[in-house]
């Protein structure tokens, strides 16, 4: 082609495709000459123009809210790490094996809220006591609660600084281990107290121990072991309206063998009772928020038990631990199954609710001992082994005693 003259002269057709050319001065660029001597080309490049500072500014706005997601992502990740570690899923580890996941309420937002129900638990019943106080005017009941009523005031400032301090601690420092060890250690000192005080307004086996949170460290202690038993009846009274499962109402464990007698519902599976880690399901439906009586017979001959709910037989069975004794020199426990010897406790199998009148026998009961239980009959035996006395357990973490008397106080 000779300079100056036009790239084509005309359109020329090859197949289905058509190329349009143009004429080009001498000296002009030749994208130039093309923007310039096309109006729709011209549009293109400006709507191009427009669509790319458009996708800047998009990619910057996405930019922000990733860094804004990072940030609320890592936030919620420690609040969860804390609050709702991860369950465990269908069919998971047996009462009895090591679980590292700690207390399932331990959240920050739960951590202030199990404080805020404890300190409200606490002033009821002091209002409860001064009631009392006031009509046995004793200088002794007096000062007492005085006392309890500074103490109680100084939690209240606690909890106020834990909340003006949260962002400024970090979730699992040592100073913020410590600060929860002081507070559930001034709880117990205080329910203690109270404890004593209320001794003497009510008889010694007409109380209830309230687990209001699924925890780690609110449990009962029973003071004494329980001896070698061929054949036993454990009943009690219980409420829970909690899901899924109550937990662990009790569990006895011994040196080699934590699970040596456990009551458990745990996550989706029935209730089951655990003698030597053997387990058989047992047919009770107990957590709609009502007072049932429960009672369970076994023998080591043939394993053979049976399940009572409210005074009627639901369920029996055999071969559950045959020819195994209980063992003795044990601990027994409230509220919390066992992995070791008193502790190791797992808040996701802890008990939720409220017990009343454990009893247990180192017999099996009769069919009209078990429903006159169940009805409180006046001549309902009281545990050989184990009696529902205040004397006889030690409460701990903030779990609370209140009057109850069986069949007078249910639903």
């Amino acid at each position: 082609l000779k300079k100056g003259a036009g790239l084509c002269s005309s359109a020329q057709d090859f197949g289905q495709t058509q190329f349009i050319c143009t004429s080009v001065p001498k000296d002009m660029d030749l994208c130039t000459a093309t923007m310039q001597n096309s109006g729709p080309a011209e549009d293109l490049k400006t709507t191009v123009m427009q669509l790319r500072e458009t996708v800047l500014q998009q990619k910057e706005t996405i930019m922000n809210q990733k860094e804004t997601i990072r940030e609320l992502t890592s936030k919620l990740s420690r609040c969860e790490s804390q609050s709702f570690p991860a369950a465990a899923g269908p069919g998971g580890r047996r009462p009895g094996s090591k679980n590292t996941m700690g207390d399932v309420s331990r959240g920050t937002a739960d951590t202030l809220a199990q404080l805020g129900q404890t300190l409200q638990t606490l002033k009821q019943r002091l209002e409860n006591l001064e009631q009392y106080s006031r009509g046995n005017n004793t200088v002794q009941a007096n000062s007492l609660k005085d006392l309890l009523q500074n103490k109680i005031d100084d939690m209240e400032k606690q909890v106020l600084s834990r909340v003006n301090t949260l962002e400024e601690t970090k979730p699992g420092s040592r100073n913020d281990s410590e600060q929860r060890n002081r507070v559930e250690t001034t709880l117990t000192s205080l329910h203690h107290r109270l404890t004593d005080l209320e001794k003497d307004s009510r008889p010694a086996d007409k109380f209830q121990l309230t687990f209001p949170l699924r925890t780690n460290y609110m449990y009962a202690k029973a003071k004494r072991s329980l001896p070698e038993m061929y054949s036993f009846s454990v009943c009690l009274w219980i409420k829970s309206n909690a899901s899924p499962g109550v937990g662990t109402p009790f569990s006895y464990a011994v040196p080699g063998q934590a699970n040596e007698l456990v009551l458990i519902e745990w996550g989706n599976n029935p209730m089951e009772i655990l003698i030597n880690d053997k387990v058989a399901k047992l047919p009770f439906l107990i957590n709609d928020g009502k007072w049932h009586h429960l009672c369970i017979t076994w023998t080591t001959r043939d394993g053979m038990w049976e399940a009572f709910q409210d005074g009627v037989m639901r369920g029996s069975g055999e071969n559950l631990a045959p020819y195994h004794p209980i063992k003795p020199e044990g601990v027994l426990v409230l509220g919390q199954e066992q992995d070791t010897l008193g502790g190791g406790f797992d808040a996701t199998q802890a008990f939720v609710g409220e017990l009343a009148n454990l009893n247990i026998w180192n017999r099996k009961l009769s069919i009209a001992e078990i429903y006159n239980l169940a009805t409180c009959n006046s001549k309902a035996p009281a545990g050989n082994v184990f009696s529902w006395t205040e004397s006889n357990i030690e409460i701990f973490g903030g779990a609370t005693k209140w009057t109850f008397e069986p069949c007078r106080s249910l639903n």
